[in-house]
Parts: structure tokens; sequence; C-alpha cells
């Protein structure tokens, strides 16, 4: 349920200097309007395969009351160095902002995309892995630059 201490089986010198953000997927105040989108909204969604979902603003508390529903907690570890004087804290503050947005839409998708996905087998995703990689390969030989762009500060 994400509340395990170092997780990560840091050191005592390291473990002092981190800093947990906790994300609630179900929490629409962490995402900003620019990433918003309405059928990516654990608040709203519900799985039409397996019944799970909308995610209400107590869902954490419901799910500890409840052990036998299926749940995940993912555990990131993110280092930043960024070595030079006068910026490092400033894109090393900017690059930890980043991941934290990253993260939360990507969990706010892959709840929201279960239907897709929880009836896939290991071959099926083998699969898919090959050939996301193919059109990755294309894309890098000929497709144009995408992906996510930097939050305005």
């Amino acid at each position: 349920m994400g509340n395990q201490e170092n997780v990560h089986g840091l050191d005592a010198e390291t473990w002092k200097e981190v800093d947990i953000i906790p994300i609630d997927i179900a929490d629409r105040t962490q995402v900003s309007e620019d990433d918003y989108k309405v059928d990516e909204d654990p608040a709203i969604f519900t799985s039409a395969k397996t019944g799970r979902g909308p995610l209400c603003p107590d869902w954490k508390k419901e799910l500890s009351n409840n052990p036998d529903c299926p749940h995940m907690c993912a555990y990131k570890l993110v280092t930043v160095k960024f070595r030079w004087w006068g910026l490092q804290g400033r894109v090393e503050k900017f690059i930890h902002k980043q991941e934290k947005r990253l993260f939360t839409n990507f969990h706010r998708q892959l709840f929201c995309w279960l239907d897709r996905w929880v009836d896939l087998t290991m071959a099926d995703i083998r699969r898919m892995e090959d050939e996301t990689q193919r059109e990755l390969d294309e894309m890098r030989q000929k497709g144009a630059v995408r992906g996510m762009c930097a939050a305005d500060e």
C-alpha cells in the first residue's frame, strides 16, 4: 500500500537524502490542465471487464480494508546528478518535477487502459514487445521526433 520504508535498501547516508513523493492517480489536482484527459481519469473510469473503478477520494483506504482486491504499488527510485555550479539545484529540481509528471500520467493511463491489457498472456506481451521494438527502430530511422515536452514553469 506504499508504506514500506526504504524499499530499495539504500544505505543510511543515501536514505536521509531521499524525498518521498507519493502519487495518487485518482487525485485530479496532481495533473495539469494540459495533461488532463477525461478518458484517462481513474476517478471517472470503470473497467467493463473487471468492474474496477471509478476510484473515489478514499480509494486507498477502501483498498487496504479489502486485502483480496488486486492492487499494485510501484516504488520508483530516481537519482539525478547534474554537476554544473550555479545550475545544479535548479536543473535537478526541474528533472524531478518532470519525472513526477511522467509517472503520474503513465500510471493514470495504465489504470484506465485496464481493459486493453488485463487478458493478455505472456506470449501476447512478448509479441507486442517485438512489434514495438520494430516500430521504434523504424521511427528512429525515419520518423519525426515525438514524446512528452517539459512543462512550463
